[in-house]
């Protein structure tokens, strides 16, 4: 099976799993877990912040730090595109009684600065109180320019706001331009990390900032239930992703950039060039389901919605899934309807 869905399908190879094998333990809620420690030590020493905090999820990791920053009743401006506010249950609302104030995102990710300024409400109780910025990168596998983060967090910062970063995928962000994750997570207050989004273990997130925000995370993380015990067997497979995968994500962006020229290669297809270790399709003269049904019969799965489809390459897929798209491609359509075919010639 080919599993393009996204990078968090990777299943750990047998040196990540020898490594949760072996991991001392101990009870993380007692803060006594040395694997998990040592985890959270490297975390925030790779991402240049004072302190970090594992949790099971992005998700999580995400609320947490958004609560952190946000009483009842506070706003947080972010993307309308952005995967902490489209597609994390409502949950800074719905848990955190903070209120969203979403922003459109331009095409490369970014929040037009003059819309920052402008969402940010006066100092007056009809309005809820503006006390964050969330941004994301990568975002949509794009990666935020360094000098729009620098402008948009001052910006912020002048206006006494906090600010956060979704890093989920921060690390791809770091190989694509050369620069340390520390660089990318220097301007936020907050950084939250997945370590099972290209970095390849099975579980498992890391909040970063500075130690009293961390402190308050980990309230926050026991009222959201992310309070885990011997979780040192997981913290071992982050320890080995951000000891041994990080490098390698080199891999993934290559290979979707060949991706990319292979789906290219099919008009109909609507394919876009790669996003680090994505690419997007939306094709405009086929029957997509119809298209991902054909993949799948032959061990190709490719995920998307609103008819756009996300081909995510990762740890698991190799130079021989690529040709294996190509070959699939190359018998869709030369046993597509004679519509289609008349469509490429046209």
């Amino acid at each position: 099976m080919d599993d393009f869905r996204s990078d968090t399908v990777t299943r750990p190879d047998a040196a990540m799993r020898a490594a949760m094998a072996e991991a001392p333990v101990g009870d993380a809620v007692y803060d006594d877990c040395p694997t998990t420690r040592r985890l959270e030590a490297m975390a925030a020493e790779r991402l240049g912040q004072q302190a970090s905090l594992f949790f099971p999820t992005g998700t999580q990791s995400n609320l947490a730090g958004l609560m952190a920053h946000c009483g009842r009743g506070d706003e947080y401006l972010v993307g309308q595109m952005a995967h902490a506010y489209r597609y994390e249950g409502g949950g800074a609302a719905v848990l955190g009684s903070i209120q969203p104030q979403p922003l459109a995102n331009e095409p490369d990710g970014t929040i037009a600065l003059s819309s920052i300024e402008q969402a940010i409400k006066p100092d007056d109780f009809h309005h809820a109180r503006t006390r964050l910025l969330a941004l994301e990168n990568t975002f949509g596998g794009l990666v935020l320019d360094e000098a729009y983060v620098a402008e948009a967090t001052g910006l912020a910062r002048r206006h006494g706001l906090a600010t956060h970063l979704d890093g989920a995928r921060l690390m791809n962000a770091a190989v694509a331009t050369g620069r340390d994750a520390e660089t990318i997570s220097r301007p936020f207050d907050t950084v939250s990390l997945c370590l099972s989004k290209g970095l390849g273990a099975p579980v498992g997130s890391v909040l970063a900032g500075s130690a009293d925000l961390i402190e308050a995370a980990r309230r926050i993380r026991k009222m959201l239930g992310g309070g885990m015990r011997q979780t040192g067997i997981l913290a071992a497979a982050g320890i080995h992703a951000l000891e041994r995968n990080v490098a390698r994500l080199a891999d993934d962006h290559a290979r979707a950039a060949r991706l990319a020229d292979v789906l290219s290669g099919f008009a109909e297809l609507g394919a876009g060039p790669a996003r680090t270790n994505m690419v997007f399709m939306t094709p405009a003269a086929i029957d997509v389901d119809a298209f991902g049904r054909f993949m799948a019969e032959r061990g190709i799965l490719v995920g998307g919605r609103h008819g756009t489809l996300r081909w995510v390459t990762h740890l698991d897929v190799d130079d021989g899934s690529i040709d294996r798209v190509r070959a699939a491609c190359e018998a869709f359509f030369a046993s597509a309807p004679s519509r289609i075919r008349q469509h490429r010639l046209g």
